[in-house]
């Protein structure tokens, strides 16, 4: 995921790959960046950008699990960003993303530790 720009969710509605020339580094990981903009918007405000759960699939939080993402299988709920496996997942996360992000947040914790 850190190899997609989140922000660009949100300002291109769609994701951009990030540059290693613009990086920051947050939660232990080095984030890329497609522009020093992006890079700062970021850092002014990574919890607004980030994605949810770590950047894992949403759906398998869900579910109680954790899974790797497709970085064009993506949506933005009540402004926050939610990836999923893949396209298909997606539309099983879709069905009821008000219950499945419920799940996920009851989740989250458990499998974070």
């Amino acid at each position: 995921m850190r190899a997609t720009t989140p922000v660009a969710y949100f300002t291109d509605s769609k994701p951009v790959k990030g540059s290693s020339q613009y990086t920051y580094p947050w939660q232990g990981a080095i984030w890329h960046f497609a522009s020093a903009q992006h890079r700062d918007a970021f850092a002014k405000s990574s919890e607004s950008y980030a994605p949810q759960y770590g950047g894992y699939c949403a759906y398998g939080v869900s579910q109680g699990h954790t899974a790797p993402v497709d970085p064009a299988a993506w949506k933005i709920i009540n402004g926050k960003l939610y990836l999923n496996y893949n396209r298909e997942v997606q539309e099983l996360f879709l069905k009821d993303p008000a219950a499945e992000i419920e799940k996920a947040d009851q989740n989250w914790p458990k499998i974070h530790k």
